[in-house]
C-alpha cells in the first residue's frame, strides 16, 4: 500500500523494516524509541487499571483501492488527511489527559520548530476546558526526560513568536519542568508527575 504525506512524499512504515541490534541515530529511530517506551508505559497503566491513555491514530484518506478478489480489497494509495493534533489522550482519575511526545538529539536545548502551531492551538483548547495537557521531551544523548506543563510551553511559544529564543534551554526545562523517572515497569512514569502537579 502506498501512503503519502500531503506533500506527496512516500511514507515508510517502521514495522516493515528488519529489526536491528543497534538503533541508528536517525530522528525516526529516536522518535520510535520514545514512542515505544510511552506505549509500553500506557499498556502497564491500562493493565493495572491506573489509567486509560492511548496513542491517537492519524486520519488517512484512501484515494485508490483495488479489488483483486471479490472478498478482498487492497489499498494502493492513501494520504494523511490532516495534521494530527497531539500524540496521546485518555482519562486518569476522572480527568482528561492530552499530551505530545518529542525527542531531540541536541544536548543543550529543545528546538521549538519541533512543535507545530496547530498542536499549540489544540493544547490551548484542552487547557481552557480544564484538561491536563503537557509535553514530554527526551534529550536522547543525555537520556533525560522532562515533563513540561502546557502553561509553561505557551509562554516559551509566545517568546518564540515574538522573535525571541527559538528553543527551550535544558536549564529552563530543569527549572520549569519536572524530571520523569525511568523505571522498569512503567518505563516513562509520567503519571507520577501528573499526581504531583494536579492531584
Amino acid at each position: 500500500m502506498g501512503i503519502n504525506y500531503p506533500s506527496g512524499k512516500k511514507y515508510t512504515s517502521q514495522s516493515n523494516l528488519q529489526p536491528q541490534k543497534k538503533l541508528s541515530n536517525t530522528y525516526s529511530n529516536r522518535g520510535m524509541s520514545l514512542e515505544t517506551d510511552i506505549n509500553e508505559t500506557n499498556l502497564y497503566y491500562l493493565s493495572h487499571n491506573l489509567a486509560c491513555i492511548h496513542k491517537k491514530p492519524t486520519p488517512i484518506q484512501i484515494v485508490h483501492v483495488e479489488y483483486p478478489k471479490r472478498s478482498a480489497a487492497v489499498i494502493k494509495e492513501a494520504y494523511f488527511k490532516q495534521a494530527s493534533t497531539t500524540d496521546y489522550n485518555g482519562v486518569y482519575k476522572g480527568r482528561y489527559i492530552d499530551f505530545e511526545a518529542k525527542e531531540t538529539n541536541n544536548k543543550t536545548s529543545f528546538p521549538l520548530q519541533n512543535v507545530h502551531l496547530h498542536q499549540i492551538t489544540h493544547m490551548m483548547q484542552v487547557h481552557k476546558q480544564d484538561g491536563i495537557t503537557f509535553v514530554i521531551i527526551r534529550f536522547s544523548k543525555l537520556n533525560e526526560i522532562y515533563f513540561l506543563d502546557a502553561s509553561h510551553l505557551f509562554l516559551f511559544w509566545k517568546r518564540y513568536e515574538e522573535g525571541g529564543r527559538k528553543s527551550i534551554s535544558r536549564e529552563e526545562l530543569i527549572e520549569f519542568g519536572e524530571s520523569i523517572p525511568i523505571s522498569y515497569q512503567a518505563r516513562v512514569d509520567y503519571l507520577s508527575v501528573v499526581d504531583r502537579l494536579y492531584f
